[in-house]
């Protein structure tokens, strides 16, 4: 149940500041707003101040504007199709511009509080490191700590008697050990484990190891003047990264006819934030705004239904001098959406398939 809950309020603060930069945009170029909802219909509650409708929705997914003129071509001064282009252009991507924005903020909202970053190169000067910690990031198949039960997440603290406070002590410590058994002790969400594992050759580094990779991290925060530049600078790279991992989505589709990344809907979404929730509230935070940033990047996509596909037309409309006929493009964004819930139901079905509870339960029955 908190899973849950903790989704619908991350997702329905991402989608609504999603909308409230369509809505400052479209009220500071003049372009009459007829309805800022938080939420999806069904209406729950709302009132009209100055031609606008604020209401509260059912569905507490997010949210919506309806701008005047939005959908017909309509001439009045105050509709969106009457507008130049460049104002048309400038509220279309003012949703993930705010996207975007808030990522940043969260970021600089964490680096002052001290976000969970990699310490292996140093810090920037003025910043602060707590709790420094040397941490599994990935576990190969058949390696010594797989066939022992570690996880990713767990923080190593010592291997035989030496502690562990950088990768470089982890490495000395198993190359002196050789193939043998050894203790390892380890933290998993604040409980100290410990057991006897044997170590084995790792062909990468010539040497023996548990077989798995690590970063040495710790929460870095700075005075507030440097967090605010930290969470821009951070929030860029993420986004980079983030444009990065899809155009490798899309090359594996056209090259490969395959996806080699996981890729989650909703509900994976959802068990993803709550895993997250459970690491504590900073995680959570970085969480927040990785999905922002994710969220811009699908929303530009031009992508029929979407604010990108919208810019699209936008410039299709510049380039042949007249715009589309408005029938023919409701047409094309109407189908666009229709595809789009296909694609959402079809990972959420997978997703689901993926629940141990829903396996468990199949297996029974068949």
């Amino acid at each position: 149940m908190l899973t849950i809950l903790v989704f619908i309020l991350i997702l329905g603060l991402l989608i609504f500041v999603h909308e409230l930069g369509h809505f400052l945009a479209a009220r500071i170029l003049g372009v009459a707003v007829e309805e800022f909802g938080f939420g999806f219909p069904p209406r729950l509650w709302g009132f009209r101040r100055k031609k606008t409708i604020y209401s509260l929705n059912w569905i507490p997914l997010g949210g919506f504007v309806r701008l005047k003129g939005e959908n017909d071509q309509s001439q009045d001064p105050e509709s969106f199709s009457a507008q130049k282009a460049w104002k048309r252009l400038v509220i279309l991507v003012s949703g993930v511009t705010m996207n975007v924005v808030l990522a940043a903020v969260i970021f600089a909202f964490g680096f002052r509080l001290g976000l969970p970053s990699d310490i292996s190169a140093g810090v920037p000067p003025g910043g602060k490191v707590r709790n420094p910690q040397v941490q599994i990031i990935e576990i190969r198949p058949d390696s010594p700590a797989a066939k022992f039960g570690m996880q990713v997440g767990d923080v190593l603290l010592k291997i035989g008697q030496t502690p562990i406070d950088s990768i470089a002590a982890a490495q000395r410590a198993a190359k002196v050990i050789g193939e043998n058994s050894v203790s390892v002790e380890f933290s998993r969400s604040g409980q100290v484990l410990s057991g006897q594992v044997v170590l084995q050759n790792l062909p990468e580094l010539n040497q023996p190891g548990l077989g798995v990779s690590l970063v040495h991290s710790g929460l870095v925060s700075f005075p507030w003047w440097q967090a605010i530049w930290q969470g821009c600078q951070t929030a860029i790279r993420a986004l980079g990264m983030i444009v990065a991992a899809f155009a490798q989505i899309i090359k594996d589709l056209l090259f490969e006819q395959r996806v080699t990344v996981d890729v989650a809907g909703p509900v994976g979404i959802a068990m993803l934030t709550g895993q997250v929730a459970r690491l504590g509230f900073i995680y959570l935070l970085q969480f927040a705004a990785l999905l922002s940033l994710n969220l811009a990047l699908i929303n530009i996509l031009p992508v029929p239904a979407l604010d990108g596909g919208r810019v699209l037309f936008l410039l299709l409309e510049k380039i042949r001098g007249k715009p589309i006929s408005q029938t023919l493009e409701a047409k094309i964004h109407n189908t666009g959406f229709v595809i789009l819930l296909l694609l959402i139901m079809m990972v959420t079905f997978r997703d689901i398939w993926k629940l141990e509870v829903i396996k468990s339960l199949w297996s029974k029955i068949f």
